[in-house]
């Protein structure tokens, strides 16, 4: 439910970045100096869909990195439940081959049959 969900709404935004793109092929200044208007120190000239396109990657970005980092507490007690379970199989098989040792009988050792 929640994939068609997100399905529903992803489908359509795409749909306008894609129109959007191709409506905005001329060219745009982008300028990062904030002091000058005529000629800015920063300033980056290509097609609009470009820095549309620039701008919903780093979104992504922004948003996987927030999301990976908000989920680090889940990671690290994955890892510490990972090796608990791990010392405990190995725990478990060191166990089961001293029962099987001590429970085993005896090479050579004659076994009895009770008659019935």
């Amino acid at each position: 439910m929640i994939r068609f969900l997100k399905s529903l709404i992803l489908l359509p935004l795409a749909v306008l970045l894609i129109v959007a793109a191709v409506a905005n092929r001329h060219d745009a200044t982008l300028s990062l100096d904030p002091f000058s208007d005529g000629q800015p120190a920063l300033a980056v000239t290509a097609p609009l869909f470009w820095f549309l396109f620039a701008a919903v990657a780093v979104g992504v970005l922004i948003g996987g990195t927030a999301a990976w980092a908000k989920q680090g507490k889940w990671r690290r007690e994955a890892r510490v439940k990972r090796r608990e379970a791990s010392h405990w199989h190995e725990e478990a098989d060191r166990l089961k081959a001293v029962s099987d040792a001590t429970s085993a009988p005896a090479l050579g050792a004659p076994q009895h049959r009770d008659a019935a």
